[in-house]
């Protein structure tokens, strides 16, 4: 028989399908879904979880003319393939390929480029005033948000805005109890208890002012398309409560729903996730950090660890496993994160904060506000520093040191090993008198025998790895692993030192006035972007204590680096060890 999928190029041919058509074009979708995702990895149980409702939505509203956003847009694969690019969607979140993501770029269906949580309602609610002020008051937008989104204060900003207008917005919250990481909060247990029937309050969303209406079955596509036509035709801002199971059609993922989100390779007949090498690696740094936090809370009774919604991917789930009552799982609300920590700070606790370096952009003020203005002394764990590989632009933490840098009492230590991430931890748990940021990359590190007996490390000191006569190579952090292996490819390699500087605040000015008085030449290498980072601090310093010397910088240019491997990104930056041993080379010579 031939697939109803393969005759789908737009949602104008989804549209001359019968309503009883959609059920199997659903099935075929997730098929497709799962067989693109078993051999090319990506996004799994979210995109299963929404197949009828993306069919639906794209079925009920004359897309792209009526706008539709998805918020994170990691459930969107279904979207893709029903707007024209099924054909080239086994190159999803590779380099030169489809982005993970919607992206405006890409498609006139993407209306709006997203990546992190509770952007929809507000971006939805933006385009609404603006058909408004264009005189449509005939165009939908239409904003769809998980319930572990919802939570976010943003979502709530976007909702009380929302409820005084009379804007032509739909809400659709995709009720599953989970992000990546299970839902949590009282929210949680209201929209619990809403699909118990349980619920004896005021709805919430009723009470914004919207016209809501659910829960209804988000598998239903008939009981969907249904209620979609109805919603159509109401005025106002509307609420449509759905609820989904993530990972909906593949057994495994209904019922692994965490490792599912985003499992890897795996067999698409069975579901069985491929096997990992049996040749012991050396740790991910996530789990030196979750392993070695347990650690030092054990002994130190005022160690507390906070995440916002990733106590997974951050390791934190170890210390939430063996110490629950010190550990904290905030919901994605960064903000909140950093402020909850600065209050437990001033009552003596030793709060680590453990965030994304790409989310804690979210919570910029809050540590300016909040914890730098009143010297408090959190410790952020900045996980998912510098190229982060597939996810791309939304996701890549190559900014944190260019942000944090230019924030007085502040601390920021780049660790070269996990024997460096496992000290600073111990360090700082000591007693520090300012706040201090550690990044720390995604993925693997390079020590196996990694469990160390601690060390303390002196604050604003630099180390010397490897002496030369002519050339400095100051690095911070883990990029010093590939100009170690640069410097094997490069002939007069005797000639170039390379320097580990650790801190990017403070600098180790003496032993920067040691270098800078011993070499003719000077290069910087980081896995931040140039404008404001490492480098420019040396530049700084070399300007304030008026150094005539060639220097030259290395980084990330100032662009916004694409998906793809992280190998392949970082040479095509001119950071992997081949391009660096040539820009060395060429420098000295």
């Amino acid at each position: 028989m031939s697939k109803i999928l393969n005759s789908i190029n737009s949602p104008i041919d989804l549209r001359h399908l019968s309503q009883e058509e959609l059920p199997k074009l659903a099935k075929e979708l997730r098929e497709f879904i799962i067989n693109i995702v078993a051999a090319k990895e990506g996004h799994l149980g979210a995109s299963l979880g929404v197949v009828e409702l993306t069919i639906a939505l794209h079925y009920v509203f004359n897309t792209p003319e009526d706008l539709l956003i998805w918020d994170v847009g990691h459930q969107a694969y279904g979207h893709k393939i029903l707007t024209g690019r099924r054909d080239n969607f086994d190159t999803n979140r590779q380099i030169g390929g489809l982005s993970g993501f919607p992206k405006r770029e890409e498609s006139e269906y993407d209306t709006f480029g997203v990546g992190h949580a509770a952007t929809s309602i507000s971006a939805a609610l933006g385009m609404a005033i603006a058909s408004q002020l264009h005189g449509d008051f005939n165009k939908n937008h239409i904003a769809v948000i998980g319930d572990a989104s919802i939570a976010s204060g943003m979502a709530f900003e976007g909702l009380n805005h929302a409820g005084v207008t009379n804007t032509n917005l739909l809400v659709i919250l995709n009720d599953n109890t989970i992000g990546i990481d299970p839902s949590v909060g009282a929210l949680k247990q209201y929209l619990t208890n809403v699909k118990k029937g349980t619920e004896k309050q005021d709805n919430i969303f009723e009470a914004l002012n919207f016209d809501y209406s659910g829960p209804i079955d988000g598998h239903d596509i008939y009981k969907i398309i249904s209620e979609l036509e109805r919603l159509k035709t109401i005025k106002g801002p509307k609420f449509l409560h759905v609820i989904t199971t993530k990972g909906k059609g593949l057994k495994q993922a209904e019922e692994d729903q965490v490792k599912y989100h985003a499992p890897g390779k795996f067999d698409a007949q069975t579901g069985a996730i491929y096997s990992k090498s049996k040749i012991k690696q050396a740790p991910k740094y996530q789990d030196v950090f979750g392993y070695t936090l347990v650690e030092l809370a054990k002994k130190n009774k005022n160690i507390v660890g906070i995440t916002p919604a990733m106590p997974t991917g951050s390791s934190l789930k170890f210390m939430m496993e063996e110490i629950p009552e010190r550990a904290f799982d905030v919901g994605i609300a960064e903000q909140h994160a950093v402020t909850l920590a600065a209050g437990m700070a001033t009552q003596g606790l030793i709060p680590f904060c453990n965030i994304y370096s790409t989310f804690l952009q979210r919570a910029y003020d809050q540590i300016i506000h909040d914890v730098a203005l009143q010297n408090l002394p959190i410790i952020f764990c900045l996980d998912r520093a510098g190229l982060v590989g597939e996810d791309g632009a939304t996701h890549h933490g190559v900014f944190d040191l260019s942000y944090l840098r230019c924030i007085p009492n502040l601390i920021i230590f780049a660790p070269r090993n996990e024997i460096e991430l496992r000290n600073i931890m111990y360090t700082a748990q000591l007693g520090l008198k300012e706040p201090i940021a550690i990044r720390y990359p995604r993925g693997r590190g390079i020590t196996i025998d990694w469990k160390k007996p601690f060390e303390k490390i002196k604050i604003g000191t630099g180390k010397l790895l490897k002496e030369g006569h002519s050339l400095a190579v100051l690095s911070i952090g883990t990029i010093s692993k590939n100009i170690e292996e640069a410097l094997t490819h490069i002939e007069n390699k005797e000639a170039i030192a390379h320097y580990d500087m650790r801190f990017v605040k403070p600098l180790d000015e003496r032993l920067l006035h040691q270098i800078f008085k011993k070499y003719h030449q000077i290069i910087t290498i980081e896995d931040n972007a140039i404008t404001g980072g490492f480098g420019t601090a040396i530049l700084e310093f070399a300007s304030k204590h008026n150094y005539k010397k060639s220097i030259k910088i290395i980084g990330i240019p100032d662009i916004f680096i694409e998906h793809g491997g992280v190998d392949e990104l970082q040479k095509s930056v001119g950071l992997d060890a081949g391009s660096l041993a040539i820009l060395i080379s060429e420098f000295i010579s």
